[in-house]
């Protein structure tokens, strides 16, 4: 969840993020005094934006889930059952808003993270939003871009911070769709909106999957073309050669038996 691209700050065991309420800023703060215990605070204009930040992280950090079924279901699994009795609390790391989640799928397709992430911190450097203390002074916290502000970016500025031509020309598109409200991330018909974004060029299942897995919190979208993935199940299925890369088929099928929590299967899998 604290993730390398700049967003999410940690102070002496609080989380601090900024996030918006349309246009209205809030700054959302997360701390863990006890091991059953997590306190959420926010600060922001009116009592409604606070409430929205709040609820956002809660969904980020996935605090509400009750994975009950799932730890029954799965507890002595011979894949993740060891993971999942070690860790019975690991969740998704998701993104408190899902254009977010769509936005840096983007930005990550087919290069290592931690160059995706450097050109995520350019962005955000150059277009975030940011933070400004109740003084005037600058809190040195930022938020993504709003969507309108990225929907009118040039593809060429995109590039200058290091994203590749085709993938700043799909993240502007991907954008407008969602600032014309051509693509409702936030509605509970999912499907409807995927469908929209896959008539994009440049954006395909894996895109998608990361999406719906950590900007809309389906447990049954499996990202199953992440290179991660694609070479932990080449080592499971050639019985531990480090060098084998299964491809995505084998990856679906893989992980077919956790049926509508395949996604989170594959996070405990990759904690292994």
């Amino acid at each position: 969840m604290t993730g390398m691209d700049g967003m999410l700050r940690r102070r002496g065991g609080v989380l601090e993020r900024l996030l918006h309420d349309g246009e209205e800023p809030v700054l959302v703060r997360v701390a863990q005094p006890a091991a059953d215990r997590v306190l959420f605070g926010a600060r922001a204009a009116t009592r409604a934006a606070a409430a929205h930040g709040i609820a956002r992280m809660r969904f980020a950090l996935g605090v509400d889930e009750d994975l009950g079924a799932f730890q029954r279901a799965f507890a002595r699994d011979p894949m993740i059952g060891r993971s999942l009795r070690r860790r019975p609390w690991l969740r998704v790391g998701r993104r408190p808003d899902p254009f977010e989640a769509l936005a840096w799928a983007i930005c990550e397709q087919l290069i290592e993270y931690e160059r995706a992430a450097a050109i995520e911190r350019r962005v955000v450097s150059a277009l975030g939003r940011r933070w400004m203390c109740w003084d005037g002074s600058e809190g040195g916290l930022r938020d993504l871009p709003a969507v309108t502000v990225l929907a009118g970016t040039a593809p060429a500025r995109l590039q200058s911070f290091d994203l590749a031509a085709g993938r700043a020309l799909t993240l502007v598109r991907a954008a407008r769709e969602v600032a014309r409200g051509r693509v409702d991330l936030l509605s509970s018909d999912h499907e409807r909106g995927w469908r929209r974004l896959r008539a994009i060029p440049g954006i395909g299942p894996w895109t998608v999957e990361m999406l719906a897995l950590r900007g809309q919190g389906r447990h049954d979208q499996l990202p199953a073309g992440d290179l991660g993935l694609l070479k932990l199940a080449g080592r499971l299925l050639s019985g531990g050669d480090p060098k084998a890369v299964a491809d995505e088929q084998q990856v679906r099928e893989l992980f077919a038996p956790y049926g509508e929590w395949a996604g989170l299967a594959a996070a405990h899998t990759m904690a292994l």
